[in-house]
């Protein structure tokens, strides 16, 4: 070594050595990457810079002789007739012009061709067919030595087992990437976390998880898949490729896949036109990939342009900006959506991940942050793809501060002070102030105005999220001291809709107990339930005492959708907007006399309606039938009791028929509920 280097050098030099080291083994043997790409990638073109500023501390074992790491002691060794070397890699424009101009000028030519196509994010494999039949697959390893994972690439099924050839080489060596799809990612991973297993950070992981098990079985549930991308070693083939773009044709004849996406383009104006295409399409494909690669197409001239220590000189890697960055979380805060659901957002320290500058990324719920163990000071793994939403992809332990901080979730709404719930069977936390917490004011008011619920008509989206905005109504209650100039000075208002709107007003003010408990928009009570609890206790004030051991004694009212309605009704602020609407906004309805159904034959039978009634509408027979103790369903089955039919019935009648139901008509209905036609006659009108 010599004496005039600096210290500092070699310091440097050794520590980068180490720590890529460690990084290359925890990537390529424990499938456990610490830093993304963008920081590796860093790390090595360091690396790379000050050895070639000081040739002379180059040594055998420095990464940069290097392609992976060694093969793990689990699996036997395979050694590659041709190495698997890995590609040098181009950061901008300026780096793929500098590598055609090297190429260019070693074969003598005023342009090349080349073969594009996008880079997988998965594990190099090599696949050896000897006679061809596949005989030995193996992972690249360090290039030179892989390990021998045969009987799980045997349960790849995009991996051939013979060859389509009917004349084919005595050996050829296949070279391309098990990968895993988005969707199927993302299956596995919901799968995953359904079963209480560790999930994958990403697909190149789980890809590699997969195929380095110690037990087939387990990669044969896996969903892997394959893409060829070149050949290794060939001895007797028949066929005689010339350029690279032959040899995947032949290969798809094997049935092998091979990205779609590949072109054949001339000179750097059209490799980096293919680098943009790609870059628009790559949130779509349905693989991951980091990049793309152009080889020059012709065989001959690879052959002359040759090899570095570690990378072909005829190919290169043309990377995208990275879509994961590691940086710290300087804050955990809550968001508050407008169904009241917290949300945690870290604050990052800026960062610049998938082109844009980062500075806040979700970690969905509290579960997340347990599960991942994020601490307000911790360094973190952040993903950015396309236009997703930045997410916090893992910790990185090595880097945890002494000083981080375990994160609360707050007992009180961040926006209104209203307390915080979080039900057993959610892993969502909600404000319980649905009806005051300005967060959901919007969402709280269109759900309140909706057809099913109060029906007030014209009160659509753009109106309420003026109305808000103007600070003009703050709960539902005040929809009732609006008027008519209020309405009309608003844009897209006129005086004719504004009297319209004030009259739909002024009619919801007459409505029915379901109506209104359903309007109240609280959480797990739907338009059935709403129902059920006005029949139940005839009386909101009832209902609104009543504890989860009361309100579980109402049909199909569980502990969780009893859980949900005491504690809406426990917040102050919903009790409140309800006095104001009874006493202020007079908003009114019919007395129930609660448990004192009239005791029919319709009582606790369930009806399925189908067809046109020549008087009732489909609402009203329902609510007839559920007046007189009847359930109303949306399908036929062995537990219907009675099948209501007008004309032109659909499949529900032809259902009815096979399973021996009893069919009424309007007038069987009538009857059995007890009406009079003289009653029918006067609901239709």
């Amino acid at each position: 070594m010599s004496t005039s280097v600096p210290a500092d050098v070699v310091r440097r030099l050794r520590a980068l050595r180490e720590e890529i080291d460690t990084h290359n083994y925890r990537y390529h043997v424990l499938d456990q990457p610490s830093v993304p790409d963008s920081e590796y990638d860093a790390l090595f073109r360091e690396l790379l810079a000050l050895e070639a500023a000081h040739p002379d501390l180059v040594t055998p074992d420095s990464p940069s002789q290097r392609v992976g790491a060694a093969p793990r002691a689990d699996f036997a060794a395979v050694t590659h007739r041709v190495p698997m070397l890995s590609l040098n890699n181009a950061f901008g424009e300026e780096d793929v012009i500098a590598f055609d101009r090297r190429a260019r000028e070693a074969l003598g030519v005023d342009a090349i061709e080349y073969a594009t196509e996008p880079k997988f994010d998965g594990l190099a494999i090599s696949l050896a067919y000897e006679d061809g039949r596949f005989a030995v697959g193996a992972t690249r390893g360090d290039g030179f030595t892989g390990e021998d994972v045969t009987a799980n690439l045997r349960t790849v099924r995009a991996i051939p087992l013979r060859l389509a050839d009917p004349s084919p080489p005595r050996l050829l060596e296949v070279r391309g990437e098990v990968i895993m799809l988005k969707r199927d990612f993302e299956k596995l991973n919901r799968d995953q976390l359904a079963r209480g297993e560790k999930i994958f950070a990403n697909p190149r992981n789980a890809a590699a998880g997969s195929l380095r098990q110690l037990d087939p079985k387990v990669t044969a549930r896996r969903p892997l898949t394959f893409f060829a991308y070149g050949i290794g070693a060939v001895e007797g083939a028949a066929e005689h490729w010339t350029k690279h773009a032959e040899l995947l044709q032949y290969l798809m004849r094997q049935r092998f896949r091979v990205a779609p996406e590949r072109r054949v383009a001339s000179g750097v104006a059209r490799l980096l036109d293919y680098y943009r295409e790609i870059g628009e399409q790559r949130d779509r494909l349905p693989y991951e990939i980091d990049g793309v690669v152009y080889k020059v197409n012709d065989l001959k001239a690879q052959e002359r342009l040759g090899f570095v220590a570690r990378a072909p000189r005829f190919a290169i890697a043309h990377k995208y900006p990275a879509e994961e960055a590691v940086t710290e979380v300087m804050d955990i805060e809550v968001n508050v959506g407008r169904t009241g659901a917290l949300t945690p957002v870290a604050r990052l320290k800026p960062v610049f991940v998938g082109g844009v500058t980062v500075t806040n990324a979700t970690l969905h719920n509290e579960d997340e942050i347990r599960r991942k163990d994020v601490r307000i000071g911790d360094q973190v793994l952040v993903r950015r793809a396309g236009d997703v939403i930045p997410e916090v992809v893992s910790v990185v332990r090595e880097r945890r501060p002494a000083t981080s901080r375990v994160f609360v979730m707050p007992a009180l709404c961040p926006v209104c002070g209203s307390r915080v719930e979080r039900l057993p069977d959610e892993a969502v936390a909600r404000c319980t102030a649905g009806l005051y917490c300005p967060a959901q004011r919007k969402q709280a008011l269109l759900h309140f105005a909706s057809r099913r619920a109060m029906d007030i008509e014209g009160l659509g989206e753009k109106l309420v999220d003026q109305l808000v905005d103007r600070d003009l109504v703050r709960d539902p209650s005040d929809l009732y001291r609006l008027n008519e100039a209020t309405l009309a000075d608003l844009d897209r208002m006129a005086e004719k809709s504004a009297a319209n709107v004030m009259a739909a007003i002024e009619a919801s003010k007459n409505t029915t107990l379901a109506r209104f408990i359903y309007a109240l928009g609280i959480r797990n009570v739907g338009e059935a339930t709403a129902k059920d609890l006005a029949q139940h206790f005839g009386r909101l004030c009832a209902m609104m005492k009543a504890g989860p051991a009361a309100l579980e004694q109402v049909p199909d009212v569980g502990p969780v959708v009893a859980a949900s309605i005491a504690s809406f009704f426990s917040e102050r602020h919903n009790r409140e907007v309800i006095v104001s609407l009874r006493r202020r906004a007079r908003v009114k309805w019919a007395k129930l006399v609660g448990r004192a159904i009239r005791v029919g034959a319709a009582h606790g039978k369930t009806f399925v309606l189908t067809g046109t009634l020549p008087h009732l509408s489909r609402e009203e027979a329902q609510g007839r039938i559920e007046a007189a103790g009847g359930k109303v369903a949306g399908s036929v089955s062995r537990k219907t009791d009675y099948v209501v039919v007008g004309a032109d019935p659909g499949a529900k009648y032809e259902r009815a028929l096979a399973l021996e139901i009893p069919v009424l008509d309007e007038d069987g209905l009538m009857a059995l509920l007890g009406d009079s036609p003289s009653s029918r006659q006067g609901s239709s009108a």
